[in-house]
């Protein structure tokens, strides 16, 4: 089934889901379970209807698994580079062969569609690819200068951290789960990853496929069951976590590994923001917000809530923003033709619902959408443009996180940036602009910044980091960044002749005006 945002129509693939992918009982007896733990059935966003039952994990099967990945870690950490690169090479190449099977289940568990889909299957793809060929010229020893050159050579060693736990969200069940496993695997480490209780089955299948492709049993793990009760006894067991969640759940769990005194990551929450400017072209502006705004129906951490347009323009960029939106075709099923899935959950429709119903009632204008879409499934959502939004409404600084987009006028590119920067996230933002974007992007308090594009530019970027500043997160994922944080750096010194001190025979005093002058020395040539 499938539409515009504005009157139902029916393509060719109306009626159609996407099949059922079948193994789920092959995938479910992959969880890291005791036998005879009690079953969890997740639904599909589409119909309602069952995807597929996981064990419920207690505290102690994760336990467990951490104590299984821990001892399986040892033996992988002797592994040479080139035999793990080639695991993670083997594993891309059936990502690409297995195309059709995991985008059935991505959307199955999702409810996206299916264009969006693929981006998950390609993003994980490449970030094996990546990673693959770079993780050995990363990890690499590296020779350092030492403290008295000529007599003390130092090197660099990157050692893997142990075990990594990694909290996965369900809008991004693939990406989310694979773009992190990776880089911790390649460095020697081994994992344990608890994905949402939505999307167990995605993260399963990608178990499966590490597995072909030659990863060790023990080395990877999937716990599935309640996050509150798993998430504390994952922290109180593993050496890093890696985390992709809302701010305030993200908060909690860096206390808790604070507390321990372990390495935490995290991406968070974001109320991104996209400036166009007085020179920008707006054809693509207005396209590129439409892609900005609504992927994943607005299910994205990265995506545009926000459009601060120059005055002169304003009228302009709404006009053609508005076309673009009321184009965007709502629907089921696994036809290319479809441009946006539906919400997750009734928590999402809730959200985005009290979101829009608060910002009108207190006189915010509905440009386009602004109504559910029962009759395409429970959870749709037009996508939605709102103006006039002001400070007192909800949509002004909360994250929706769905598919809703305030656009508000602004005099000057100070005035944008201004704004722009006035909010407790800064994970992501955007800039279209002829001349100016750079320019104006560095400006921007976010964690990486889109020049005529909406977020995939800084996203598929893999060579660069990316993460948020602010509430929207703690260190980085991608490019050198995201591999090396889940290593310990260690430094071995070896110093000839003598060590260093006053020689025998030597006085203090004299010893320091020899290290003085030294000192000063260096100070010219370095």
């Amino acid at each position: 089934m499938s539409s515009r945002t504005g009157p139902a129509r029916t393509p060719a693939t109306a009626g159609r889901k996407p099949s059922a992918p079948g193994g789920h009982s092959r995938l479910s007896a992959l969880v890291a379970a005791a036998p005879g733990r009690p079953g969890q059935v997740s639904f599909s966003p589409f119909d309602g209807g069952a995807v597929g039952e996981v064990p419920v994990c207690t505290s102690g099967d994760v336990e467990n698994t951490v104590a299984g990945a821990r001892a399986a870690q040892r033996k992988w950490a002797a592994v040479s580079m080139r035999e793990r690169s080639a695991v993670v090479r083997r594993f891309h190449q059936l990502l690409l062969e297995r195309e059709a099977q995991i985008l059935d289940l991505v959307q199955a568990e999702s409810g996206k569609c299916r264009l969006n889909a693929f981006e998950e299957l390609a993003d994980a793809a490449l970030t094996a690819a990546y990673y693959g060929r770079t993780a050995e010229r990363y990890l690499r020893p590296a020779r350092r200068r030492g403290a008295a050159p000529g007599l003390t050579r130092a090197v660099e060693y990157r050692t893997p951290k142990g075990v990594v736990g990694i909290i996965s969200p369900w809008n991004y069940p693939l990406t989310l789960a694979v773009s992190d496993a990776i880089p911790a695997l390649l460095a020697g480490n081994g994992v344990v990853l608890k994905p949402d209780s939505q999307t167990p089955f995605t993260a399963l299948l990608a178990l499966e496929l590490l597995r072909e492709a030659g990863l060790p049993h023990d080395l990877f793990h999937i716990v599935t069951g309640d996050g509150p009760l798993l998430g504390p006894a994952l922290i109180a067991g593993i050496d890093f976590l890696m985390f992709t969640g809302s701010s305030e759940t993200g908060k909690l769990v860096a206390k808790q590994c604070g507390e321990r005194l372990i390495g935490f990551s995290a991406e968070l929450g974001g109320k991104n923001a996209m400036l166009v400017l007085a020179d920008a072209d707006l054809e693509k502006a207005a396209r590129g917000a439409a892609q900005g705004c609504f992927s994943n129906s607005g299910q994205l951490c990265i995506s545009m809530e926000r459009i601060y347009v120059h005055h002169g323009v304003f009228a302009e960029f709404l006009a053609a923003f508005t076309k673009e939106v009321e184009a965007i075709r709502l629907g089921t099923g696994p036809g290319w033709d479809i441009d946006m899935g539906s919400l997750t959950g009734q928590r999402q429709l809730d959200r985005v619902t009290a979101h829009v119903q608060d910002a009108v009632s207190k006189g915010a204008r509905i440009v386009t959408g602004g109504h559910g879409r029962p009759d395409l499934g429970p959870f749709f959502y037009e996508p939605t443009i709102l103006t006039g939004v002001t400070e007192d409404m909800a949509v002004a600084r909360e994250e929706t996180f769905g598919p809703v987009v305030a656009v508000y006028q602004v005099k000057d590119d100070d005035e944008a940036v201004a704004l722009a920067n006035d909010s407790r996230y800064g994970l992501n933002a955007s800039v279209w602009s002829a001349r100016h974007g750079q320019k104006v992007g560095r400006r921007l308090l976010a964690g990486t910044v889109n020049v005529n594009d909406g977020y995939s530019a800084a996203w598929a970027s893999h060579d660069a980091p990316m993460g948020g500043m602010k509430d929207s997160g703690a260190g980085r994922r991608h490019g050198r960044a995201g591999i090396l944080k889940y290593t310990e750096a260690q430094t071995v010194a070896i110093q000839r002749i003598f060590p260093i001190g006053p020689a025998p025979g030597m006085t203090n005093k004299r010893y320091t005006r020899l290290v003085k002058g030294a000192i000063r020395l260096m100070g010219r040539f370095s």
